[in-house]
């Protein structure tokens, strides 16, 4: 199968402390960013008929998480955090990646990297320029067929290397001239690593379902791939976009030490020490090495101690496809904040004293995850005191024509949701603080609620504030001590960046968590 609609690459020139990329991910972004904010407003409330206050206020004691609160959730997380580590395990599965080091900005070479997403495929060419924290880029995109994604794990395979095969003959010329370029996989479904070039696929996720590759290391059908269609490569490091954000944005900016994903799914990816990893003990490292973990904290609090789940919640919980799994994604996650409002509102319609919309056919509103993070979002960003957008949004999406009354209602539904999304997403930022003693430090963040959710940033920022007892202060521009910022590019550069780093401590003579050392011999980054 030819690779379906490669875009033309673009070239991307950073410096020093460059600008995030441009992100791949599509989302409907509004035009509006300055919010109203009105409905927090003394007095507003006053003006509600009786029975819709009451509700708000019922909904606002649901969905607020004071700060006690905060505080409460993040110590379970710490605890829960080191519990994943344990040889027992729990139920966080903090993940080794076998990335030992940070970049320091001194790396150099062209390394490939590759980010099989569940739409597009990307392959990108990364330059570690003689420059310090620099990189040059090229990236082309390739759709991944939908046929593909049920198909033959070959197809899928060939395909993919067919991509490669072109991206190489365009940047490179004549591929069987090449020495074999080395490449970072970002292969972004739940897989076990035993080790750097491996990775054992649990579950496909992303609207794959490919029969034989769940329960097998996928890195050898890549590979056999590769060799039938003759593409010079070799596969250095299978990464998580996770483990590639934190190593991207500490690439360029040296205070990084948390790399975050707070998108349709949320994860954390930190460097620990060897020696603070009792389930790796068996492999006498040395205890002060470093170790990338990949949390996957998607999972905290699965026993449901700690965290305030409301009805809505449970109900989440209940009809997932997977219940008692991901509670703490099932909360924070931009997947679930829409289906969590639509609940809500079926709710208020069908089953409490007031009736929401009455007389109105909510057949739309009742369609399950009808709505996304993205439909919260221009609820969030309507600037119109009389919310006019909101109700223009609820006419063509969902046939509702919603009265004043209600639209306050819709308003401050959405931001109790979005609120409680980002104080809760701080309990986890917080925790991987406490457990490491960072009392000042950078967390780089990637995903499109972190890069669109509007006030995401500057309340998870509050949360962090309240977590960690902050002092107030004295100048509003003054920077916290702890920053959530947008993050480098994880599945491209941080890929290559990986496969740079895993080239460099080979050569070093660190062989931990290399399945094939004897592969590496032939993979050398070509000099920038």
């Amino acid at each position: 199968m030819a690779p379906a609609g490669s875009s033309s690459p673009r070239s991307l020139v950073h410096h020093e402390h460059p600008p995030p990329l441009s992100r791949l991910r599509s989302y409907h972004h509004h035009a509006h960013c300055h919010s109203r904010n009105h409905s927090n407003a003394e007095g507003t409330l006053d003006n509600l008929p009786k029975d819709l206050r009451k509700e708000i206020e019922h909904l606002e004691r649901l969905f607020t998480v004071d700060g006690a609160k905060l505080k409460e959730v993040t110590n379970h997380f710490v605890n829960e955090l080191e519990k994943g580590l344990s040889v027992q395990g729990g139920s966080i599965p903090m993940n080794p990646t076998w990335v030992m080091s940070f970049p320091d900005g001194n790396e150099t070479g062209t390394y490939l990297a590759l980010d099989m997403g569940g739409t597009n495929l990307r392959v990108c060419q990364v330059i570690l320029t003689q420059t310090k924290s620099e990189f040059d880029i090229i990236q082309s995109k390739y759709r991944m067929p939908e046929e593909l994604k049920t198909g033959d794990a070959d197809e899928l395979w060939e395909y993919i290397a067919d991509c490669l095969m072109q991206f190489i003959e365009t940047h490179h010329g004549d591929p069987t001239k090449l020495e074999k370029l080395p490449l970072g996989f970002t292969f972004s479904y739940p897989a076990t690593q035993n080790y750097i070039d491996e990775g054992i696929l649990q579950r496909w996720t992303k609207g794959f379902d490919i029969a034989g590759v769940e329960g097998h290391n996928v890195v050898p059908m890549f590979e056999a791939a590769l060799r039938r269609r003759g593409v010079p490569i070799k596969l250095t490091a299978l990464i998580n976009d996770t483990t590639g954000t934190l190593i991207a944005s500490a690439y360029t900016d040296p205070k990084m030490r948390i790399g975050c994903i707070f998108g349709t799914g949320c994860n954390a990816a930190y460097m620990e020490n060897c020696g603070s990893i009792p389930k790796l003990a068996h492999m006498n490292l040395p205890p002060d090495m470093p170790m990338a973990i990949n949390c996957e904290w998607g999972a905290f609090d699965n026993e449901h101690k700690v965290l305030p789940r409301t009805p809505y919640d449970v109900i989440i919980d209940k009809d997932s496809p997977r219940p008692g799994q991901q509670s703490f994604e099932k909360m924070v996650a931009g997947l679930y904040l829409g289906e969590i409002f639509r609940l809500v509102l079926v709710d208020l319609h069908d089953n409490q004293e007031i009736k929401i919309f009455p007389g109105q056919d909510i057949a739309k509103l009742r369609k399950a995850y009808s709505l996304d993070s993205s439909f919260l979002s221009l609820i969030e960003e309507d600037p119109f005191e009389n919310l006019s957008e909101t109700f223009e949004l609820f006419q063509t999406k969902l046939g509702l024509t919603p009265t004043g009354p209600e639209l306050e209602l819709i308003r401050r539904t959405a931001e109790l949701i979005g609120t409680r999304a980002a104080r809760l997403s701080a309990c986890g930022v917080a925790a991987i603080s406490k457990k490491k003693g960072y009392k000042e430090c950078h967390v780089g963040a990637d995903g499109s609620v972190f890069n669109k959710y509007p006030n995401f940033k500057a309340r998870g920022a509050q949360a962090l504030r309240e977590i960690l007892d902050w002092p107030e202060k004295a100048d509003p521009k003054e920077d916290d001590p702890i920053e959530i910022l947008a993050a480098e590019d994880g599945s491209g550069v941080g890929a290559a960046l990986i496969a740079a780093l895993t080239m460099e401590r080979i050569k070093q003579g660190n062989m931990h968590g290399i399945l094939h050392p004897e592969n590496f011999k032939t993979a050398e980054p070509r000099p920038a």
